[in-house]
């Protein structure tokens, strides 16, 4: 596992556990609540990521093809 984002999720398990008043026994419960957050963060990020790099057809192409369209 890459080291900073198993820092980030131990420090967001940290954070939970602090927020539940510190209760004993739940570590692997807080850890693997922080896995899922911190994965789902990344994989949201990278589908927009991906989506911003898809080439998007220039106005006057779209024009083009919709013109051509209505002709056929």
């Amino acid at each position: 596992m890459d080291k900073s984002l198993e820092n980030r999720i131990r420090e967001r398990a940290y954070e939970m556990w602090a927020a539940q008043g510190c209760v004993h026994g739940q570590a692997e419960h807080h850890w693997l609540a922080a896995e899922r957050e911190m994965l789902a963060t990344s994989t949201i990020a990278l589908a927009r990521k991906s989506a911003s790099k898809k080439k998007r057809p220039s106005p006057a192409r779209s024009k083009i093809a919709r013109t051509l369209a209505r002709a056929g």
